[in-house]
């Protein structure tokens, strides 16, 4: 039946008028003194506050602004006239990092849910289940089997990692990226720094993040990495789907959770087909895309599965990849505990896609974490370390150096892991790109109750008093700021705005130390976890408290373990220099950060490559 447009007008201004009278009333019962008398910046629009100003793709000055004017503690001006605390405040940011009353946004959880789950973007005709979330998650927490595949799974994982499991892999692929690089050069033959070859990086990264998570997380190879001809459409999408929802955020956060219950799965994708917004017509394409995609991966492991081990042998990841351990646990399950093919199809889609942000920002508890963390923002990552050695000549020649040496004293071999990363430059090099340039700027939480946050550095209120702690009403927004907490230059010093890999080889200072950062890597918020890593499972309490950590662990291990052998494989053999339009590429703030190039909205980073010439290579010192 045809939705006509007066349904279409109703359908969205009535929610938005309820939701921005709802909020307005519970802002006000629910103001909190302590909050109010934050300092804080002046906001725009009653409607929006400062969050158009905190979340669009150019925020980085705004955000500088707020930790320079007001110190790491700041109230902000939520939608509809609402409190928000903006905080890098390391007692602060345990604290709502730690505990249960700080969860991930309503808007965050039901986005996710429509795009990866069977709803209003993600579905193609199926009926919608509100608990689908993520079907790992749900086997892991409803099959007392899966228990046991849990808690192997992640010990697995790391033994994977400490005992060179994925090291040859991952060497292979990357030789197979190399080849590519090869092969381009030698075709364009450059010979002088001005007739190097401009190759756009950005793409070749997110390529091979694709291929080494599809092979190790899903036993799916996506692309052979021959040319740039070569490249699965898959890689473009998921560069291009961040980006998009970043444009989408506002809807998203603050008025998504209000609205995505009203009607069938039908009507809202009628609603979405009708509406004269491109930016949400192209978020729907990419999803049915990457359902399509999802449902091939998920019935060629099933027709495996179910004609035995011999054909299992016969894919790549030969069964120990993470989806065919969760077919297999539930096939395992009891009719009742058993999830639809739909729900498990939902998981292969979040799992070489958009959660990947969470490795990094939200550490949600299962094993997805960990793949999540191998697409958009590895490669992000990457393609950020090779740019800045692209800008500096001698960082990248000392490393180079490293890596030569250490290569010839290993008979000219691949490193295997204890090698890898025994490399001290090659460590302080992707640490430091990490620490400056996390791929996640900042991460969202909503308090459940009301609450008290206690701080490392107190704050002079509007009122003249010296704060210690703020108490939060429920149902407020906290952002945590991972980039102006890697960058606080009282806990980094005076040059923590700086890029320099030499920090990383002598002592960090004391009071980065002594300030107990919560991340699970040197320090930094790059990668948040929660408690010590464990191969170990607590049933007490639906947190799985130690394994979660446990994932977490190994979804950064993976993540640093992928760089490092990229990294060391192209710097070896490339030299790398600014692109002649290195003046117009901008690193936008998005979900992910994505460099673009003028007004060209599309992800991309140029940068000159040209091969290196051995023999002016002295031996590293």
């Amino acid at each position: 039946m045809a939705v006509n447009s007066s349904v279409i007008q109703l359908a969205i201004f009535i929610p938005l008028v309820v939701v921005a009278l709802w909020r307005f009333l519970h802002g006000k019962t629910g103001a909190s003194l302590g909050l109010n008398n934050i300092p804080g910046p002046p906001y725009p629009s009653w409607f929006k506050g400062n969050f158009q100003q905190v979340f669009n793709p150019n925020a980085w000055e705004f955000h500088e602004y707020l930790a320079k004017k007001y110190g790491s503690s700041v109230r902000l001006h939520g939608p509809y006239g609402t409190n928000t605390l903006y905080t890098f405040d390391s007692k602060a940011m345990h604290t709502v990092l730690d505990q249960d009353v700080f969860e991930e946004d309503d808007g965050f959880i039901k986005g996710n849910l429509l795009i990866f789950g069977d709803g209003l973007l993600g579905t193609l005709g199926m009926s919608y289940r509100q608990d689908s979330a993520l079907s790992l998650n749900l086997t892991l927490q409803r099959t007392p089997s899966s228990k046991t595949a849990k808690n192997a799974t992640a010990c697995l994982l790391r033994g994977s990692y400490e005992g060179n499991g994925y090291v040859p892999s991952f060497f292979e692929v990357s030789h197979k990226l190399e080849n590519a690089l090869k092969n381009q050069l030698l075709n364009g033959l450059p010979i002088t720094k001005e007739e190097v070859e401009q190759v756009d990086i950005l793409s070749w990264m997110g390529r091979t993040a694709l291929e080494l998570m599809g092979q190790a997380g899903l036993g799916y190879s996506f692309d052979p990495l021959t040319d740039e001809d070569s490249a699965h459409p898959y890689s473009k999408v998921i560069k291009e789907l961040l980006p998009t929802l970043t444009r989408l955020q506002f809807w998203q956060f603050n008025v998504l959770p209000y609205v995505s219950w009203i009607g069938t799965p039908a009507f809202r994708r009628s609603i979405v087909n009708r509406l004269p917004w491109k930016d949400l017509h192209h978020l729907r394409d990419m999803v049915d895309y990457m359902y399509r995609i999802a449902q091939v991966i998920y019935e060629s492991k099933k027709r495996a599965l179910e004609k035995g081990d011999q054909a299992i042998a016969l894919q790549i990841g030969r069964g120990k990849d993470l989806i065919s351990i969760l077919m297999k646990e539930n096939m395992k399950a009891s009719e009742e505990d058993r999830l639809e093919d739909t729900e498990v199809i939902s998981q292969v889609i979040s799992d070489f896609d958009f959660l990947h942000l969470l490795q990094f920002t939200s550490g949600l508890k299962i094993c997805s974490t960990l793949i999540f963390a191998a697409m958009d923002t590895t490669s992000s990552a990457m393609a950020r370390l090779l740019h800045l050695l692209a800008q500096h000549p001698d960082a990248q020649k000392k490393l180079r150096q490293e890596l030569i040496e250490a290569k010839r004293q290993n008979d000219g071999h691949d490193f295997s892991y204890e090698e890898l990363i025994a490399l001290p430059y090659l460590d302080a090099v992707c640490r430091e790109t990490l620490r400056l340039y996390s791929p996640a700027s900042v991460v969202t939480r909503r308090t459940r109750q009301d609450t008290v946050i206690p701080l490392h550095q107190p704050i002079t209120g509007l009122d003249g008093t010296e704060m210690h702690e703020v108490a939060i009403p429920k149902n407020t927004s906290v952002i945590v700021s991972i980039s102006n907490a890697n960058r606080n230059s009282d806990l980094w010093g005076e040059d923590a705005d700086e890029w320099k890999p030499e920090r990383w080889l002598s002592p960090l200072p004391k009071a980065l130390v002594d300030a107990r950062i919560p991340g699970v890597y040197s320090h930094l918020m790059t990668f948040i976890g929660e408690g010590a890593p464990a191969c170990e499972y607590h049933p007490q309490g639906a947190r799985y408290m130690n394994l979660t950590s446990s994932f977490l662990f190994s979804g950064f291990k993976f993540s640093q373990l992928e760089m490092k052998v990229v990294i060391s494989t192209l710097v070896e053999n490339f030299q790398f220099y600014p692109s002649v339009k290195d003046l117009e590429i901008f690193w936008q703030m998005n979900g992910v950060t994505a460099p673009v190039v003028g007004k060209d909205i599309h992800p991309q980073l140029p940068i000159g490559i040209s091969l290196v010439d051995r023999n002016s290579v002295t031996s590293f010192e």
